[in-house]
C-alpha cells in the first residue's frame, strides 16, 4: 500500500510537469507543434468553471473558500453501475462517505468531520443542498443523483448563506435547468449482476421565449449478488429496483422567473448486510469471509418512497439586483431490516448450529419511517457589482416532522416473532436572519464578510413498549432543546495577476444541539450541546500556461469546541451522545486539471487531513465484541472503557488521493476515447475508539471507460465500455461492534456495456 500512495502522489504531483508542456500563450513568439500546421487549432484549455458557493453565479476561480466541482464526463463516469452518492468517497480530497443502511442512507465526512450515528433521527455536520433546498434528514440525503448539471463541494464552515449545520462543509447538487432550445438524451447500460441502469431526459421550449420545461427519469436494477446460505433463507442479497423522475416548468415573463420542480423516488431493495466475524483478531479478513456469501438466518429488505417539491421565485430590479425566494418541501416513508449479527444461531443454543464463530446472542431488527415531513423557505435579496459593493440579505425557515419505529425480532423461534417496539418522534424548527457584503478596496483587492443568526428548537418524544430483552415497558418521555448562535466569515482576495488569486478566510460555525433516543435496547435520552467551530484557511488559486493547467491549493487549521460525538455500539445496539472539549483539525487540499496536449485532459486532488480528540477525561465504552485488541489506555477492563484522547476521528483517512485522464482522438465523423480514474484513501478507523479489528488499512478503487462517440450535427451516439472497481478491491467500509466482529465492506468489480444518444 506504500507503494501505491507513492505512485498516487507521483501521479497528482506530476500534472503540473506534464502541463508545463502545453503550448504557449497566443503572443508567445516561440512556434508550437501544433502551431506548425495553420489548419489545427492549438489544444483548448481547462475551461472555466462557474459555481453558485456564493449564493451567486461566479467563476470557481475567484470564490475565496476551498471548493471542489464533479460534471460533465467526469460525473458520468464516477456514477456508473448503478452507484448511489456515495461515489463520492474520495473522488474530491477531503470528502468520504459510507454507510451502513444501504443507498437510503449516506453519511459524508469533510476534513474528517461527520457523524457515525446510525439513528435515523442523526444530524450530520455535512449540509446537502439539492437545487437549492436543504435535505437534513439522512434518509433525504439519498435522493439519487441524474441528469445534474454539476456537483459542487464546498469545504470548511459555511454557515453564513447555507442552511443548517454545516461546521464540515456543503455539498451542493443542482440539477440540470430548463433551456430554450430542445435538447434530449437517453443512456442505456447493462452490467455485471444483470445490471440495467436507464436515464433520460428531454427538455425545451413549450412556449417560445415564455415557458419551457424539462422531464428527467432514471430506473436501475441489479440482481441478489450475495448468496445467503443458511437453510432458512428466503432470499439472496444485495439486488435493488430504484425509480426516480424529476419534472420542471420555466415560467419568464420579463425581469420575472418561476422554476417549479417536482420530483419522487421509489426504492425495493436489501439493506446493509453485516458479515459474521468477517474480521479476524488482530485485523483483516478471517477465515470465514467471503465476499459472494453470506449464513443469514433473520431477514433482509428496504424499501423507502419519497416525493417533493421546490418553487424558486426571481425578479430581477434591473441589470444589478434580484429578489429570490426558494420555498421546499419534502416527504419520505420507508422502513429497513436487517441480520445484524450477521450470522445465524446463538452461543447460549449449544444445540442449534452457530456461525460463522462465535454469535453470542442473535440480533434481527428494523427501523421505519412511517411519516417524514419537511418544509423550507428562504428568501434573499442580493445586490451585485453595484460599483465596488454587493451584498446579500435574507431569512431562512425550516420545520420537519419526523416519526421513527424500531423494532426487534426472535430470529429462533419460528416465523420470526416481533419482540420489541419503540417510538420516537421529533418536531425541530429553524430561524435564520443572514447577510454578506463584498467591498472591493483597490482593484486587486476584495473583502468579503458575512453574519448569520439561527435559532433551532426541538422538542423530541419517545417510547417503549416492547423490550427484546424482558426489560419493562418505558412510558413516554419528552424533552426540549434549544440554541442559537451568531455564524459569521471574513476573507481577503488578492489578485496578484489576472490568473493567480491568494486568499484567507475565517468562519465560525455551529450545529445546532441534538437528541438521541433509541430506547428499544437502551433507557436513556441523551442529548449533546451545540459543537462551534472556528476555522482559518489561506489558498492559491492559478491558471496558468494560457489555462492549460489550473492549480487551487489550501491549507486550513480549525478548532472544535463542544464537539458532538456518538458513542456507536458498545456494549448494546444503541447510541449514546457525548461532547467532546476541544477537538484540532488542519491539513491542505490540492486540486489539479491539466489539458496538455490535444485530446488530453488530466485531473489530479490530493488532501492531508489531521484530526485529534483533545479532552483528556473523555471515555466511552469500546466494543463488547470478544478478541478486542484495544490501542487506547483501558480504564476498565470489565466495561471495556477507554479513554479516547487523542484520538482521530472515525472515518477521518489522513491522507485522500484521486486521479483522472481522459484521451480522444478522431477516427473517420467520430471520436475514440478512454477515460481512467484512480480513487484511494489511506487508513481509517470506524469508531471513536481504536482497535486492531474495527479499522481499514486503505482503499484503492480503479475504474475505466472506453468507447466510440459518433456525431453528426446535433446528434450524437455513443458506445462504450465501462468497468469500476477494476482491481477489485475489498475493503472494509464499517462494522458492528457490540455482538461479534462484524464487518461490511465496499461495492465489488463491475462491468458492462453502455450505450447513449442526444441531440
Amino acid at each position: 500500500m506504500t507503494r501505491t500512495l507513492l505512485a498516487l502522489i507521483t501521479l497528482a504531483l506530476a500534472a503540473p510537469a506534464v502541463a508545463q508542456e502545453a503550448p504557449p500563450a497566443p503572443d508567445d513568439p516561440a512556434p508550437t507543434p501544433l502551431a506548425e500546421d495553420p489548419d489545427v487549432a492549438p489544444p483548448p484549455g481547462v475551461e472555466e468553471i462557474v459555481v453558485t458557493a456564493t449564493r451567486n453565479r461566479e467563476n470557481l476561480q475567484d470564490v475565496p473558500g476551498s471548493v471542489a466541482t464533479l460534471y460533465d464526463e467526469k460525473l458520468s463516469v464516477v456514477t456508473a453501475a448503478g452507484a448511489d452518492l456515495r461515489f463520492i468517497s474520495a473522488r474530491v480530497p477531503s470528502v468520504t462517505a459510507e454507510s451502513s443502511f444501504g443507498r437510503v442512507f449516506p453519511r459524508f465526512y469533510i476534513r474528517g468531520l461527520g457523524n457515525t450515528d446510525f439513528d435515523l433521527n442523526a444530524s450530520q455536520p455535512v449540509s446537502l443542498v439539492y437545487d437549492g433546498v436543504v435535505l437534513e434528514n439522512p434518509m433525504l440525503k439519498g435522493f439519487p443523483v441524474f441528469d445534474l448539471d454539476r456537483i459542487e463541494v464546498l469545504r470548511g464552515p459555511q454557515g453564513t448563506l447555507f442552511g443548517r449545520n454545516t461546521p464540515a462543509g456543503v455539498i451542493k447538487l443542482e440539477s440540470k435547468r430548463p433551456g430554450d432550445e430542445l435538447d434530449a438524451f437517453v443512456r442505456q447500460a447493462y452490467g455485471r449482476f444483470n445490471l440495467i441502469d436507464t436515464e433520460a431526459a428531454v427538455g425545451g421550449p413549450i412556449v417560445e421565449d415564455i415557458l419551457s420545461g424539462r422531464l428527467s427519469i432514471l430506473f436501475q436494477q441489479r440482481d441478489d449478488y450475495v448468496e445467503n446460505v443458511h437453510p432458512s433463507a428466503e432470499s439472496d442479497l444485495e439486488g435493488f429496483r430504484d425509480f426516480a423522475a424529476r419534472g420542471q416548468v420555466l415560467l419568464t415573463v420579463g425581469d420575472f422567473q418561476a422554476l417549479v420542480n417536482v420530483h419522487g423516488r421509489t426504492l425495493d431493495g436489501t439493506a446493509r448486510v453485516f458479515r459474521a466475524n468477517a474480521i479476524e483478531t488482530g485485523g483483516g479478513p478471517s477465515d470465514s469471509f467471503d465476499r459472494y456469501t453470506v449464513s443469514h438466518d433473520g431477514l433482509n429488505e428496504q424499501t423507502l418512497d419519497s416525493y417533493g417539491g421546490m418553487l424558486e421565485l426571481t425578479q430581477a430590479i434591473g441589470d444589478r439586483m434580484e429578489v429570490v425566494a426558494i420555498t421546499g418541501y419534502e416527504h419520505a416513508e420507508g422502513s429497513s431490516r436487517g441480520d445484524i449479527d450477521g450470522g445465524f444461531g446463538a452461543a447460549f443454543l449449544p444445540d442449534l448450529p452457530m456461525g460463522p464463530g462465535v454469535i453470542p446472542f442473535p440480533s434481527e431488527s428494523a427501523d421505519a419511517v412511517p411519516g417524514l415531513d419537511q418544509i423550507s423557505q428562504e428568501v434573499r435579496f442580493a445586490a451585485r457589482d453595484m460599483g465596488p459593493i454587493g451584498f446579500q440579505v435574507g431569512g431562512f425557515f425550516f420545520y420537519e416532522d419526523l416519526d421513527i419505529e424500531s423494532f426487534s425480532y426472535d430470529t429462533l423461534t419460528e416465523g420470526r416473532p416481533q419482540n420489541g417496539y419503540a417510538f420516537q418522534s421529533q418536531q425541530t424548527t429553524a430561524l435564520a436572519g443572514f447577510g454578506s457584503l463584498t467591498y472591493r478596496i483597490i482593484e486587486p483587492l476584495e473583502a468579503r464578510a458575512g453574519v448569520r443568526y439561527s435559532r433551532d428548537t426541538k422538542e423530541f418524544t419517545a417510547r417503549r413498549d416492547q423490550s427484546p430483552v424482558g426489560a419493562d415497558p418505558l412510558p413516554a418521555t419528552s424533552t426540549t432543546l434549544e440554541g442559537d448562535f451568531v455564524s459569521w466569515d471574513a476573507s481577503l482576495t488578492y489578485a496578484l495577476s489576472d490568473d493567480i488569486n491568494v486568499y484567507a478566510r475565517v468562519a465560525r460555525g455551529f450545529r445546532a444541539p441534538s437528541i438521541q433516543g433509541r430506547v428499544l435496547f437502551g433507557d436513556v435520552i441523551s442529548t449533546a450541546d451545540s459543537e462551534r467551530i472556528l476555522s482559518y484557511e489561506a489558498g492559491v488559486k492559478s491558471r496558468l500556461f494560457a489555462g492549460a493547467l489550473t492549480a487551487n491549493l489550501t491549507g486550513y487549521y480549525f478548532t472544535l469546541d463542544d464537539q458532538q460525538l456518538t458513542a456507536v455500539g458498545g456494549a448494546g445496539n444503541f447510541n449514546t451522545l457525548i461532547n467532546a472539549d476541544q477537538t484540532i483539525g488542519y491539513g491542505f487540499e490540492l486540486d489539479l486539471a491539466a489539458a496538455p496536449a490535444r485530446g488530453l485532459f488530466i485531473t489530479a486532488g490530493l488532501s492531508l487531513n489531521h484530526t485529534e480528540i483533545d479532552d483528556p477525561d473523555l471515555t466511552i465504552v469500546g466494543g463488547a465484541a470478544a478478541g478486542l485488541t484495544f490501542l487506547d489506555p483501558v480504564v476498565d477492563a470489565e466495561t471495556n472503557r477507554v479513554n479516547i484522547d487523542g484520538n482521530p476521528l472515525p472515518h477521518a483517512p489522513a491522507w485522500i488521493a484521486n486521479l483522472t485522464a481522459r484521451y480522444g482522438f478522431g477516427v473517420g465523423p467520430g471520436e475514440i476515447f478512454a477515460f481512467g480514474d484512480v480513487a484511494w484513501r489511506s487508513a481509517v478507523s470506524f469508531f471513536l475508539y481504536e482497535s486492531e479489528e474495527f479499522r481499514d488499512e486503505g482503499l484503492l478503487e480503479v475504474g475505466l471507460r472506453a468507447g466510440y462517440a459518433w456525431q453528426a450535427g446535433l446528434f450524437q451516439l455513443e458506445g462504450a465500455l465501462y468497468g469500476r472497481n477494476l482491481l477489485d478491491d475489498t475493503s472494509f467500509t464499517g462494522g458492528v461492534d457490540f455482538n461479534n466482529r462484524a464487518g461490511f465492506i465496499n461495492e465489488p468489480r463491475t462491468w458492462g456495456v453502455e450505450l447513449s444518444a442526444r441531440f
